[in-house]
């Protein structure tokens, strides 16, 4: 579709329907699911995106999608369904969910699957203050715009930065945001498993 076009939920499961996802098969490494929940407002679907919580171990303060490692006999819609209720307090049916973007190999050796999911009208949301330290809503229509790419002396691959609150979102979240806005605005088969993290987000 047209990225001027609106999006619902029968456009963006059209979108996913059409797509042919690139799963990496990695049965000795760990798993990883993320939600693109999305939530209906009066102008258009939203979003949810988190600032992990500063006294996480791992990646404190960064900006992530909802999500966490998938356990033993989980799916990747479950185990996305399940972190989104466990950070966020939104418990969604396997009914919301509407398809799979390509995994996206990380630097600390988690393959993330992300799972886009229609969760309805927007939800009261109740963040887990072990986890979350913010929450947002965030407009679809504010990640239709294109990233920046830069070169790094510690790697052959394109660091992504995605314009965001004033700011920039890195990979992972970076390249699984712009996948989701390439297919399901622009209905274009973008691939995004090649772009590099940031050398702080390594470890």
């Amino acid at each position: 579709m047209d990225g001027g076009g609106a999006v619902t939920r029968a456009t963006v499961l059209a979108a996913l329907r059409g797509f042919e996802r690139r799963p990496v098969a990695r049965p000795e490494g760990k798993r990883a699911a993320v939600a693109i929940a999305l939530v209906e407002q009066a102008g258009g679907p939203a979003f949810l995106l988190t600032r992990r919580a500063a006294g996480l171990r791992r990646h404190a303060g960064q900006w992530a999608l909802p999500g966490g490692r998938v356990d033993p006999g989980e799916g990747a819609g479950s185990a996305a369904r399940r972190e989104l209720a466990e950070e966020l307090g939104l418990a969604l049916g396997p009914a919301a969910e509407l398809g799979l973007l390509d995994d996206y190999v990380t630097r600390s050796g988690y393959t993330v699957t992300p799972v886009v999911m229609w969760a309805g009208a927007d939800p009261d949301l109740s963040p887990n203050p072990a986890e979350v330290a913010e929450a947002h809503r965030v407009p679809v229509r504010e990640i239709d715009v294109e990233p920046r790419f830069l070169t790094i002396p510690e790697s052959a691959a394109p660091v992504i930065q995605l314009p965001l609150f004033g700011r920039f979102v890195h990979a992972p979240t970076g390249a699984v945001l712009y996948q989701f806005r390439e297919v399901v605005l622009h209905g274009r088969a973008t691939r995004v498993a090649h772009l590099e993290q940031p050398v702080f987000a390594w470890r």
